[in-house]
């Protein structure tokens, strides 16, 4: 399985959290890793998406044909994230639009085995694989990349 963990772009501040919109930065960074994703995607990729308007604006940078999950909104958690996308015996490939602390949290799980405080920059894409080798299940990082390096 591919995982795909993306952290909605840059935002104005202020309330309510749920209808801050992408700045221009934020929509520049939002289509620079649209592109990449683009040229680099794995087939078939299902993408899922906070509620919030940040996250699917960043996602609309992408592609329109992505599925809205509550539970991935900003007070969901490593648990919500995983139940979401059935890692690692989903099958297939996902893309999560989502927020932190919770991908920062996950990332962590995902290469130490237990939960931290990691944090994933604005933009930024984490890309996740899993394999099994010698009957033992494995996570790999595929790639990180900062919105400001694409």
């Amino acid at each position: 399985m591919d995982l795909l963990l993306w952290r909605h772009a840059e935002a104005v501040e202020g309330t309510p959290d749920h209808t801050r919109e992408l700045t221009e930065r934020g929509i520049k960074q939002a289509h620079k890793m649209a592109d990449w994703l683009h040229a680099h995607k794995p087939k078939r990729l299902r993408v899922l998406v906070s509620p919030t308007l940040r996250t699917r604006q960043t996602a609309s940078a992408f592609t329109d044909d992505f599925e809205v999950v509550p539970a991935l909104g900003p007070m969901g958690s490593v648990a919500d994230l995983l139940g979401a996308v059935g890692w690692p015996d989903g099958g297939g490939a996902t893309l999560i639009v989502g927020h932190q602390p919770a991908l920062g949290r996950l990332s962590s799980l995902l290469l130490a085995g237990v939960e931290a405080d990691w944090t994933i920059k604005k933009g930024a894409l984490w890309w996740f694989t899993n394999r099994v080798r010698d009957g033992e299940t494995q996570t790999v990082l595929r790639a990180v990349l900062p919105a400001d390096l694409v």
